[in-house]
């Protein structure tokens, strides 16, 4: 499989890595990132990959796939711009899927079209990967077997599902997570209790990111200002209403 990855940041690059390709080009708006990531995966995988290599984001080859790994705002666009571009299949692993899904219909008719969203960061990879599957084929399946195949959890979803999911699993535990390391004070590591060490940990895991990529989610999925309310009302409950709050938090977590 020839592939087209277009956007050579770490998460275009972990695609280029796991999703089955025998021959690689990155394209992105930088070319220096693009050549960069070309020599990085050069003879990387298994088997290795040696048909590494970095191509104009205005080139006229086409491909067998082609996968968009660009931020979720510029999803559909570069959709529509590379789409062409793919013989057989067109991919995005952008993290938001109802535009980037509706994308895919409109830009790739004819071919195979997936969305797959990797709910980790690069370096912590293998884990849990969400997809929809728009139009399946022989690619996807291929595709999907490898990330499978490199310990990865692929697993199908709808559009709606994955980013109703995503207002909980990113916009509100970010927003909760980041409000107790701006509030929080700094302790002897002594004091730390069951709850509050892996909170802290929490905390080095999320500003270890990309503030932009954070910020876009934030800007993408709703459920920040519901943490806001939540924390309002309990900062400001007596010890009768924080009972029914703390009682209410149990059943939801249960």
């Amino acid at each position: 499989m020839q592939l087209l990855v277009v956007g050579a940041g770490e998460m275009g690059r972990w695609f280029a890595r796991n999703g089955g390709a025998d021959a690689v080009a990155f394209a992105d708006h930088d070319p220096r990132v693009a050549e960069a990531a070309a020599a990085e995966l050069d003879g990387m995988g298994d088997p290795p990959i040696d048909d590494v290599r970095a191509v104009p984001t205005d080139t006229d080859e086409r491909f067998d796939a082609v996968c968009v790994a660009v931020p979720m705002t510029a999803v559909p666009e570069a959709i529509g711009t590379h789409a062409p571009r793919a013989r057989e299949a067109v991919l995005d692993v952008s993290g938001e899927m109802q535009d980037s899904v509706a994308a895919l219909a409109a830009h790739a008719d004819g071919r195979e079209r997936a969305s797959f969203h990797p709910l980790f960061s690069p370096a912590n990879a293998p884990g849990n990967v969400p997809v929809v599957v728009d139009r399946g084929g022989p690619l996807v399946d291929r595709v999907r077997g490898s990330l499978e195949a490199a310990g990865n959890r692929v697993f199908e979803t709808t559009p709606e599902a994955h980013d109703r999911a995503m207002e909980t699993v990113q916009a509100k535990v970010h927003t909760a997570v980041l409000a107790f390391a701006l509030a929080a004070e700094p302790v002897d590591p002594r004091f730390h209790t069951a709850v509050s060490e892996p909170l802290a940990g929490l905390v080095e895991q999320v500003v270890d990111g990309s503030p932009s990529v954070y910020a876009e989610i934030q800007d993408r999925f709703e459920g920040g200002e519901a943490v806001a309310a939540a924390a309002r009302e309990l900062a400001a409950a007596d010890g009768e209403a924080f009972v029914r709050l703390y009682e209410e938090a149990a059943e939801a977590g249960r």
